[in-house]
């Protein structure tokens, strides 16, 4: 189920990053009284009655001819794009501005849910103060102070009731979904038409070309799959993705409704920082993941070679060692057919179930080989095991005292389950919990 997405927008120092801070639990945007610190769209989670959302601060808008306020101003823009409800923040204590009306004319023309924000309302007694902003034709504004932390609970409340279904991102069971994601330029929307056979995807060696994000079924051996392409995009004549980073939340949106994630790294260019951030992502997401070295035929593609390439990867992405690894071409079709025999195993991987009977022999003989460890005179006991979820498999381990778990113990039973039952491409995650 796909996350709603929020942008706090606003012309600057009307306390967007303050409000940001505050909605995510910790500080991550600068928060300064200087105006237009907040440069780029800054991405975050946050939640409200039960729902997760991921939220965006951005700079302060102004519709000045500069080339720095214009930067800003773009970035804004992409962020009311991208969002589905967007908090437009005012000043109170300074009524409605110039620039807050341009900033109105910018929503108007999103069609986007707004919820006005009327900040620095820092006690009961400025709240008569709201009311000129029913003129800027939003409906009701809502008095918060960000220092303060007042009125957020009423904002949040309207924010939420402005969310749209989910009901258009129930996936079939038997279609299996997977995305790819990685830098500009590696070659998604190339791999996409090369598993399609056909040109069913712009492909160009400007960054940025792909419009949007793309889902494209796919048959092959009596099994379904949808293609979720996240490559970066131009939109309405614009530079939609000028830097790397801004390709961050639609990768997020294409993870969060996958079963198997594809990571691209280019053949020719090498492994990159960006690549490790863009797979911890996936990783985090608990997704299935199968890393893809394409352009394999730009590069002296021998198998000491691909060993060789294969070893930097590990040491690079130490904890993706569940992750098997296709070296392919999407351009020259070389070893393409090795691709979705990867995606199918680590989806089946991924949604995989162990009887509780069969995965208890397996951590009694883990034992047996290797006693559990002690701690200060006390020893660690494994009463029994179950598995308590799918996607990614979550098994809990029922012991005397969970602090008695080392990591290192734990990281040995993991492996141990993935040795009897081969849990390729898929995290699984551990949780020792004392018997109740």
């Amino acid at each position: 189920m796909r996350k709603s997405v929020v942008a706090i927008v606003g012309r600057p120092n009307v306390g967007k990053s303050t409000i940001f801070n505050r909605l995510v639990g910790e500080r991550i945007s600068i928060v300064e009284d200087t105006p237009g610190v907040t440069r780029d769209r800054i991405y975050s989670k946050a939640e409200w009655l039960n729902q997760t959302f991921n939220i965006i601060d951005t700079g302060g808008i102004e519709m000045v001819d500069e080339p720095l306020l214009n930067q800003m101003r773009q970035q804004a823009e992409i962020a009311i794009d991208e969002a589905d409800v967007i908090i437009f923040m005012l000043n109170g204590r300074e009524g409605i501005t110039a620039a807050d009306e341009e900033v109105a004319k910018l929503l108007f023309k999103s069609n986007k849910p707004v919820v006005l924000a009327i900040n620095k309302m820092d006690n009961p007694d400025m709240h008569e103060m709201i009311y000129e902003f029913y003129a800027l034709g939003f409906g009701q504004p809502f008095p918060i102070s960000g220092t303060h932390g007042l009125g957020l609970g009423d904002m949040l409340d309207e924010v939420v009731n402005h969310f749209p279904s989910n009901e258009e991102d129930e996936k079939d069971d038997d279609t299996i979904y997977f995305s790819l994601i990685g830098r500009p330029n590696v070659g998604k929307s190339s791999l996409v038409n090369a598993l399609l056979n056909e040109n069913r995807v712009i492909v160009s060696e400007i960054e940025g070309t792909t419009r949007d994000a793309i889902d494209t079924k796919l048959r092959k051996d009596d099994q379904d799959f949808v293609i979720i392409d996240t490559a970066g995009m131009r939109k309405r004549g614009k530079v939609y993705e000028s830097t790397e980073k801004y390709s961050v939340l639609r990768a997020l949106r294409a993870i969060e409704r996958s079963d198997v994630v594809l990571v691209l790294i280019d053949a020719e260019t090498g492994i990159r920082e960006q690549d490790k951030k863009i797979a911890g992502y996936a990783h985090e997401a608990g997704r299935a993941i199968v890393i893809v070295v394409n352009k394999w035929d730009t590069v002296d593609s021998d198998e000491k070679a691909m060993k060789d390439f294969e070893t930097k990867i590990r040491a690079h992405f130490q904890y993706l060692d569940y992750a098997p690894i296709v070296f392919l071409s999407a351009k020259t079709k070389k070893r393409l057919h090795t691709l979705i025999p990867m995606v199918q195993l680590a989806s089946e991987s991924h949604a995989k179930r162990i009887q509780t009977n069969v995965l208890n022999d397996v951590i009694m003989d883990a034992i047996a080989m290797n006693p559990t460890p002690t701690l200060k005179g006390r020893r660690l006991k494994v009463l029994y095991a179950t598995q308590v979820a799918v996607k990614p498999p979550g098994f809990v381990v029922f012991v005397n005292d969970p602090e008695l778990m080392h990591f290192s113990y734990e990281r040995f039973l993991e492996n141990k389950i993935r040795d009897a039952f081969d849990f390729t491409g898929t995290p699984i995650k551990l949780f020792a919990r004392r018997r109740q």
